[in-house]
């Protein structure tokens, strides 16, 4: 009996673990998506310059970098 209950318990906690994993995997891709979407591009020299998509910076023709 108390063989039975040692395996259902050790059954139980390995499937607790196996489904925490992987639910904490795709919140981790959303998080990432969710940011890709929001990224800013400014330009170094000209902070006011804001774009959502890379290029140039219309005043000095630099590259826009992405605002951390």
């Amino acid at each position: 009996m108390k063989k039975n209950l040692t395996v259902f318990a050790f059954i139980l906690l390995a499937g607790l673990m196996f489904s925490s994993c992987g639910s904490s995997s795709s919140k981790e891709k959303q998080t990432t998506t969710e940011e890709v979407a929001k990224a800013e591009y400014t330009c170094p020299m000209h902070a006011e310059v804001v774009s959502e998509k890379p290029g140039d910076c219309p005043k000095c023709g630099m590259p826009l970098v992405a605002k951390k």
